[in-house]
């Protein structure tokens, strides 16, 4: 069995609180695994510390191989969504995601087009992202983060903002990435998507996490 990311007893605090608590856990590579919680449970700060945005206190977070922090600071292959996606509001989706891209020189025009449409937007649209709505912006970080297409993806509250048929639409979208053998970790309150969406979930509360499916 492969592993995407692997967490052994990490622990993290902030001043006297302790966020993590010895989390020790395996995502598989290849699956949609969903971590549920409430606002301030952790899961959040875990996604960071896979990322290498956080380093732990103690403990150990292996991505694709590699111990994050360690053999290198931010994972090889992984596309991100960690709290609410950022954009200049001043210029259209499809100008702002090309100036990601300029970053790492990965995705072509046509990749980044190809993604903008995949999550329901329009490539093509003059619309400025300041005036994009909530579920538009949402919209437009999934497509920032699907672009280079990575091995990994972090999605922290993906389906925030979106109706249904935008929560419906993301769904389409990770099931059909996991069948092209990418792995997914999605984090969200309780909600019907996770329950059926997800190979594996996991509970984060006050810490520590706990597997539930």
């Amino acid at each position: 069995m492969k592993y995407a990311a692997e967490l052994v007893n990490v622990t993290k605090s902030f001043r006297n609180e302790r966020v993590l608590k010895g989390i020790t856990h395996s995502f598989e590579q290849g699956k949609i695994h969903g971590i549920m919680g409430y606002n301030g449970s952790g899961k959040t700060v875990m996604f960071k510390c896979i990322c290498g945005f956080l380093q732990p206190d103690s403990g150990t977070v292996i991505v694709q191989g590699e111990r994050i922090g360690k053999d290198r600071d931010f994972p090889r292959s992984a596309g991100i969504i960690i709290e609410s996606p950022g954009f200049l509001p001043h210029l259209s989706g499809f100008a702002n995601l090309k100036r990601l891209a300029a970053i790492r020189r990965k995705a072509t025009d046509e990749q980044i087009q190809a993604s903008i449409a995949r999550v329901g937007l329009d490539p093509f649209s003059k619309k400025k992202t300041g005036q994009y709505s909530l579920g538009m912006r949402e919209r437009l970080g999934i497509a920032q983060a699907i672009m280079e297409e990575p091995e990994l993806l972090v999605l922290d509250e993906p389906f925030n903002g979106l109706d249904k048929r935008g929560a419906q639409d993301v769904c389409d979208l990770l099931e059909d990435l996991r069948e092209k053998g990418r792995t997914i970790l999605v984090a969200a309150h309780n909600i019907p998507e996770i329950a059926y969406l997800c190979d594996t979930i996991c509970e984060m509360d006050g810490g520590v996490l706990t597997r539930v499916k």
